[in-house]
């Protein structure tokens, strides 16, 4: 009868499991149809629970449609009892959405709530806490503070998260219950279970972030747990501890000597080494506990998270110091093989960190190689690496480099040419010993019929020609040769320049006066921006004549030819036809400008002073040095463009390092009054080491390596070999003792009936302490 009635129960409950699958089969295929108000009333009013989960299923998808699932309110809250923990989900999903709507619905259902805080499922338990905390109804704020107060003595782990995660919903809800909550933030950040503290970290990034008096006595303890936390929690302690690290340990340097070494740290795949300090240098001295947190991050750069691994870079960038910035530059590389959203980020924060630290990064030159499957952004950070590592390289990366560029500037995608010419030319200004290839490279490309090559590479020249004029005479003469076939204005503007700020080199036998006479021929036809700097180079030449003959007046020579104001010389019929040519010319702008030079030329000092000041050489900065300022990992850093600091609104920059003498003391992150593990200081003796000591009898103690929060938990400092020790002696106490027992009773039996009353009490005495011994014993194993 058993064996058939086993059998029953399994066919019964395999019916269940068909019936409920497929029921889950057609409600999936079907729950995208709606049906009318009536029936779906109908099925949250019914008592079988599957009609009312299959009622609840299709208003909640009813519900993230956008369609009105109001009308449904009260039918669905008082499901909130139901034993079932799949309604209950999904009433709490319903409720959370509408609370706000029928706030004197929703606290109807609060009393249940509060009860399942009860519930013997722990599950239960923290789903009813979240949703409690996640109803946003200001009346119930001091009974979503209670119901924290008790998930935080919950024995479940699960409840403690939910617990931590509450109290930021809670301080959006009523601010006024800070100082509460930051009571149960103390005891949160002290849980031993790493996603509890995890949670409670990210609590407090949102509800006080500058409390750094909360974290002293987790510091150590929670650096240890940051490798088990999830993903989310990682990337608010890497926050936290950034801001911690800013407040409380202030930048020590010290003079290195010759034999003084920075820190020994090895790279992601195992091959950096540490460059000598050379003596004098100065060397960043690290507080213990900072290198703790820099050593304790460090397997965090094996992340899967893309954003773990940029966090943890910024710690190394902002808090530590160039090794450890050093051993950040593998992962940060690795997260170009991911897909081009992320790339592209990783590529952002990778120019940022070059900008600072560009030599690590000289040996991965070839994953900055531009592909054809690259966006725009994308090969514009990789061009712009290229340029900053060029002048760290050697000379076959160096080439590799130049190779590539002149590769792309020649391409079809103007975009990529006119950057690829960019790039050229900072790789010239910050390499002076590549300057002449770079500038054969680009002079190859001015005769070039893309427009737009011959423009940039001609505006690249020219900032080249500028840092040194004297060496690049013969440059200016050629690129004079060749503007009759530049055809792109940007381009015959920037030779005409060039040509007139030399025209005051070697006087009269200047070739400026000569390519005026020829440009002349042909202004009407000229461009607008060509045609101003055709008159600034009339002005120009027309002004070195009238110093030269002022000059020769000076020293009494005689002037073989008219006089400066003569209208005969060339030059000056120059400038009158220029004049002419002007007068009648449609642009307005040009007519202003060409009664300037002529109003500045009747004062030739003056005009001397505006036309002919020395130029500054011009700079070429990286495209990406408007962002150097900003924290790695911020959007800002990806979406500020040119702004700055300030370019997005909400962006925080860190705090400034304290100063020496203000940071905190350092005993307030000794836990239990346990100084540091790793430092020279004596470790003071707990109190449950002292009762265990006295209770066995013994004196002193040696630590047994337990962390600081353990010891404080009453474990004392033994091993489990003093443990076992003290056990046998104790057991040969006791065989001692009862021999001793033996030998006392036959000799109690010939003494008198004083003896034998005072050997009873002496008894009862020794018990008495045996069993303290055993209570304080016990004490210390709970």
């Amino acid at each position: 009868m058993e064996s058939i009635s086993r059998i029953s129960n399994l066919l019964e409950s395999a019916r269940e499991l068909t019936l409920d699958a497929a029921q889950a089969a057609r409600s999936s295929r079907s729950t995208t149809r709606s049906l009318p108000t009536a029936q779906l009333k109908k099925l949250l009013d019914s008592r079988n629970d599957r009609e009312v989960l299959d009622g609840l299923r299709r208003v909640i998808s009813m519900m993230y449609r956008q369609q009105k699932t109001l009308p449904f309110f009260s039918s669905v809250v008082k499901n909130v009892a139901s034993p079932n923990i799949e309604i209950k989900k999904l009433v709490y999903i319903y409720l959370i959405h509408h609370a706000e709507q029928e706030p004197d619905m929703a606290l109807l259902s609060i009393n249940t709530i509060q009860k399942s805080l009860s519930d013997a499922n722990p599950q239960v338990r923290a789903l009813a806490l979240r949703t409690m905390s996640g109803i946003r109804v200001p009346v119930i704020s001091q009974i979503v503070s209670l119901a924290i107060k008790k998930g935080l003595v919950d024995m479940s782990p699960h409840v403690r998260k939910a617990a931590a995660l509450a109290i930021p919903k809670c301080y959006r809800l009523e601010p006024n219950t800070l100082p509460q909550l930051l009571e149960y933030l103390t005891t949160l950040l002290g849980d031993k279970q790493y996603f509890v503290a995890g949670a409670a970290v990210s609590a407090f990034m949102e509800i006080c972030p500058d409390r750094v008096d909360l974290i002293h006595q987790h510091y150590r303890s929670l650096i240890k747990k940051i490798v088990d936390m999830d993903e989310w929690s990682q990337l608010a302690m890497l926050r936290m501890i950034t801001i911690y690290a800013r407040k409380c340990f202030p930048r020590r340097t010290r003079s290195a000597k010759a034999k003084d070494k920075s820190a020994d740290l090895q790279d992601f795949y195992g091959e950096g080494e540490s460059d000598p300090v050379t003596e004098g240098e100065q060397v960043v001295v690290l507080d213990p506990d900072l290198v703790l947190l820099l050593n304790g991050i460090r397997p965090l750069l094996q992340s899967r998270n893309s954003g773990v691994v940029v966090a943890v870079a910024r710690c190394y960038a902002d808090i530590g110091t160039s090794e450890y910035t050093k051993a950040a530059v593998g992962p940060l590389i690795a997260l170009l093989r991911g897909a081009q959203d992320i790339q592209q980020v990783a590529l952002y924060n990778i120019v940022s960190v070059c900008l600072a630290h560009a030599k690590p990064f000289v040996k991965y030159a070839s994953h900055f190689l531009v592909h054809t499957t690259d966006t725009a952004p994308v090969w514009e950070l990789k061009l712009e690496v290229l340029t900053l590592i060029f002048p760290y390289s050697p000379l076959q990366t160096k080439s590799l480099i130049l190779n590539e560029l002149e590769h792309f500037s020649r391409g079809t995608n103007k975009l990529l040419v006119r950057e690829a010419v960019r790039a050229i030319g900072r790789c010239a200004l910050a390499d002076p010993a590549t300057a002449p290839r770079c500038m054969r490279l680009l002079l190859g490309q001015i005769t070039s019929l893309d427009g737009t090559l011959a423009a940039e590479s001609l505006t690249v020249i020219r900032h080249l020609i500028q840092q040194d004029p004297r060496a690049h005479v013969g440059t200016v003469v050629r690129l004079a040769k060749n503007l009759d076939s530049a055809t792109d204005p940007q381009a015959r503007a920037t030779i005409i320049w060039l040509v007139g700020e030399f025209a005051g080199l070697h006087g009269e036998d200047n070739i400026a006066a000569d390519v005026l006479r020829i440009l002349l021929k042909e202004f009407a036809d000229e461009s607008e921006i060509a045609k101003r700097q055709v008159v600034l180079l009339a002005a120009k030449v027309y002004l070195h004549h009238i110093n030269r003959a002022i000059e020769s007046q000076k020293d009494g020579e005689e002037d073989q030819g008219p006089p400066p104001n003569s209208e005969d010389h060339p030059i000056a019929r120059l400038w009158n036809y220029v004049l002419l040519l002007v007068r009648y010319d449609t642009s307005y702008d040009l007519r202003d400008r060409t009664r300037l030079y002529k109003a500045l030329l009747s004062v030739p000092q003056l005009a001397t002073l505006m036309l002919l000041a020395p130029k500054p050489a011009p700079q070429a900065p990286s495209p990406s040095e408007t962002r150097k300022g900003l924290m790695l990992g911020s959007s800002a850093l990806v979406l500020a463009g040119g702004g700055g600091v300030h370019g997005l609104r909400g962006y925080k920059a860190l705090p400034d390092w304290v100063e020496e003498g203000r940071e905190p003391d350092p005993q307030l992150r000794n836990q239990g009054g346990v100084t540091n593990e790793y430092g020279d200081e004596k470790r003071v003796v707990p109190a449950a080491q002292i009762l265990g000591e006295a209770s066995s009898g013994t004196q002193g103690g040696s630590s047994n390596g337990l962390s600081s929060s353990a010891t404080a938990a009453g474990t004392g400092a033994k091993t489990l070999d003093d443990w076992l020790a003290e056990d046998e002696d104790e057991d040969g106490d006791e065989e001692e003792e009862d021999g001793q027992e033996l030998e006392q009773a036959e000799e109690e039996s010939e003494e008198e009936e004083s003896e034998e009353e005072e050997g009873d009490d002496d008894e009862e005495s020794e018990y008495e302490s045996d069993d303290s011994e055993a209570e304080l014993e016990g004490f210390l194993n709970d």
